[in-house]
């Protein structure tokens, strides 16, 4: 009810006067500064160029435009969109879920747990308490670091716990000590998940789509996170379940979950480009000129300003200071 709209919605809708003010409000300068001036004039020239290369058209087509392009080229809207639905996917097929949704019926399964529902509340803390440090973290360190190490420390957690429960900490040879092993490396593993892939893959999300498909391509990846969701609650009490028809994995599944962080990490080294201090249209060139695993040696070199012609014109004959025809006095 209370939050303001974004400087590039009020671009979107050609209100530059909106902008201009929330874009001040955004960065704290005065509304006449020229820093104001200069990112404006970038907000409204990556506007007009991909007003250019993306034509108008209708609702049916708005979403369409999200799977328009090459896979061949970096900045193509084919390309964000299987990048912000990939990330996603990734993110849940971590196996993050399975400790919150089966925690509880798992830790039962070890044998020497009394009180399984208790080590759930462990785990959900840990995953609380670990959220924050990637809001320092990540930009920090960036986008890419975080997913790639991240998804290290998940792996070898997940394949320390799978080893230690089919050897020392199997139910039936009720070793207290394998057992804390497995529950400290899983603690460990939720926080590798809770301070990289966790909340990064929704930063990359947010910074990943051009204006005119950023709302449905949102969307399209938010969607296939909860798609993923509700892939891996279907099946996971086969996997683990001791019923008839259920593979009965017990923590074997960490195997499972292991590998496929293996294919979270290589889809981070190579699809995942870095976007730390780079502004959305920063992005959008960024995406069109390197590759991801060369990207964050990636520098702007030319602003959409320069490109489209938006130079800052300050006039000073009547006072007034003037980006062209956006007029802030009236802002």
């Amino acid at each position: 009810m209370t939050a303001a709209e974004s400087p590039r919605f009020h671009v979107m809708k050609g209100k530059i006067n909106a902008a201009a003010r929330a874009l001040a409000l955004v960065r704290g300068q005065p509304l006449d500064s020229e820093y104001i001036k200069d990112e404006l004039a970038e907000i409204v020239a990556n506007h007009e160029y991909e007003m250019q290369v993306i034509p108008q058209t209708s609702y049916i087509g708005s979403w369409m435009a999200c799977f328009q392009g090459s896979l061949s080229k970096g900045n193509s809207n084919l390309r964000r969109t299987l990048l912000g639905t990939g990330t996603q996917m990734m993110q849940q097929l971590t196996g993050i879920n399975f400790i919150f949704y089966f925690g509880t019926t798992f830790f039962q399964q070890l044998g020497t747990i009394h009180n399984p529902f208790f080590i759930s509340l462990v785990t959900t803390l840990v995953n609380v308490v670990s959220t924050p440090v990637s809001f320092w973290a990540i930009e920090y360190f960036g986008r890419r670091p975080l997913l790639i190490w991240g998804g290290v420390g998940m792996i070898i957690s997940q394949f320390v716990v799978a080893a230690v429960g089919v050897t020392a900490g199997q139910a039936d040879v009720h070793n207290d000590e394998a057992v804390k092993t497995m529950i400290a490396f899983i603690c460990i593993y939720i926080f590798c998940f809770a301070s990289t892939w966790g909340p990064v893959a929704w930063v990359l999300v947010g910074e990943t789509f051009p204006l005119p498909i950023r709302s449905r391509g949102v969307g399209i990846s938010t969607a296939a996170n909860w798609f993923w969701n509700c892939i891996i609650a279907v099946i996971t009490p086969y996997m683990v379940g001791k019923e008839p028809g259920s593979a009965d994995l017990g923590p074997k599944v960490f195997f499972i979950w292991g590998a496929l962080c293996v294919l979270s990490l290589v889809f981070a080294y190579f699809l995942v480009p870095e976007m730390k201090g780079l502004t959305l249209e920063q992005i959008d060139t960024m995406m069109e000129e390197t590759t991801p695993r060369l990207s964050a040696r990636w520098k702007p070199t030319i602003t959409f300003a320069a490109q489209m012609g938006r130079l800052r014109d300050v006039s000073t004959a009547n006072g007034s200071d003037k980006l062209h025809e956006f007029d802030f006095r009236t802002a």
